[in-house]
């Protein structure tokens, strides 16, 4: 089997957890596996470089900045090549440049285009393992660039992907993928199989588990992402994008499960824009120099028309709160629109299950659950898979563990 593992920072946190890995790489190796290894950061090292950057400037360059950060990469390979080394595994170390990972030119968020992995074939046939710089790419031009955090995980995707691995394994602190976040809710229960849909859906919504994008990217390339421990060898969730996607396992046994998981978000502020001018076009006047700034807008309400006038409340993520109130305040006096007020202490609570598209009442449940529990809900959104709601962010682990409950998520077979 070739098999692709990403380590992250905490995994490579230290010279002795660098050897643990070394020795779960080598173990891997031993059993005939071609094994790829994607890894991060030292823990903690990209925010010491960060707050670097920031001690010598106040608004450094993007370009410099990615230049910066990815020696952080550069430190964890070759002391993974090492270590496996000195354990009798042949490995080579490759930077995103060697590998060619091409991107485009947006620095500290690029998208990969293309990786050409005929470096990676070669040592693979010489039996050798691969130790790959995760997070990191070029673009056109020969300069280095970054795919924002999270971004190892999707380095290991998109390698597993060219390479044509039989399986993407990203190890970390945590034994897989649950219910809901258990430093909120106790009863979160590890999830053996989850489908890339649901985990895309969870991952942009709050849980922490793997970058959304690169859930994305093995969505659209059809790769099985399996998460496990680092420092624990049971357990274990897979992400899986069809049925059949590995010998033995389907997404059959997830057909009964209405919800699978409950994600909160507190990177959220909330707008309220009175007196819109009720007319064809107001609502994309509005929304165009945000969208023009890259703003990502999520819920969105709006009240139905009284006297010519609407009120339209929406979200956007708290770092473009001031951004967004500055552009509000220079397109008011065109629109005419009334007061706009900002309240940044809210969160949205998000419960997510493929099984929502069939399956009726499920809005009725969380609704009168949260109702039951006293919590007010602001706003709400939802598509085929996912209903969110915003609340005070007062409450937003009392809302976790509320929907948790509602659909005995704590117990297996639950979430119907």
């Amino acid at each position: 089997m070739r098999i692709v593992q990403k380590y992250g920072g905490s995994s490579m946190g230290s010279v002795e957890r660098i050897g643990l890995v070394a020795d779960r790489v080598a173990r891997t190796h031993a059993l005939g596996h071609a094994v790829v290894v994607v890894v991060s950061a030292m823990q903690g090292e990209t925010d010491r470089l960060i707050k670097l950057a920031g001690r010598l400037s106040d608004r450094p360059r993007d370009r410099e900045i990615d230049v910066l950060l990815a020696t952080g990469e550069q430190v964890s390979i070759a002391l993974l090549a090492l270590a496996l080394r000195e354990r009798g595994v042949e490995a080579r170390s490759f930077l995103g440049h060697q590998v060619r990972i091409l991107t485009d030119s947006i620095h500290g968020s690029a998208r990969i285009q293309t990786i050409d992995a005929a470096p990676v074939h070669d040592c693979l046939d010489k039996g050798e393992v691969v130790v790959v710089a995760g997070f990191q790419g070029v673009d056109q031009d020969g300069n280095i660039t970054t795919l924002g955090r999270g971004g190892s995980d999707l380095s290991a995707v998109a390698m597993a992907a060219a390479i044509k691995a039989d399986a993407c394994e990203i190890y970390s602190d945590v034994d897989g993928i649950y219910t809901t976040d258990p430093n909120i809710c106790a009863k979160a229960r590890r999830i053996d199989r989850i489908s890339c849909e649901e985990m895309l859906e969870l991952a942009s919504l709050g849980a922490k588990v793997l970058q959304a994008r690169s859930v994305e990217f093995a969505l659209k390339h059809k790769v099985a992402i399996c998460c496990k421990s680092t420092f624990d060898e049971s357990g274990g969730s897979w992400v899986l994008p069809d049925a059949g996607t590995l010998e033995g396992m389907d997404m059959a046994g997830l057909e009964g499960a209405v919800v699978t998981g409950v994600a909160c978000d507190r990177n959220t502020a909330r707008f309220s824009v009175s007196d819109i001018p009720n007319r064809p076009g107001a609502a994309a006047a509005l929304f165009q120099p945000l969208a023009d700034d890259a703003i990502n807008v999520d819920v969105i309400i709006q009240t139905a028309p009284r006297d010519g006038r609407c009120e339209l409340s929406f979200t956007v993520p708290k770092g473009s709160a001031l951004r967004t109130r500055q552009l509000l305040d220079r397109l008011r006096p065109q629109m005419g629109f009334g007061a706009v007020t900002i309240d940044d202490n809210v969160a949205k609570v998000s419960i997510v299950g493929a099984g929502m598209r069939s399956q009726p009442g499920v809005a009725l449940r969380a609704f009168q659950a949260m109702g039951q529990a006293g919590i007010d809900i602001q706003l709400i959104s939802t598509s085929e898979i996912k209903i969110s709601m915003v609340v005070d962010d007062r409450f937003t682990e009392a809302a976790v563990r509320v929907l948790h409950d509602a659909f005995a998520l704590d117990r297996a077979g639950g979430g119907r």
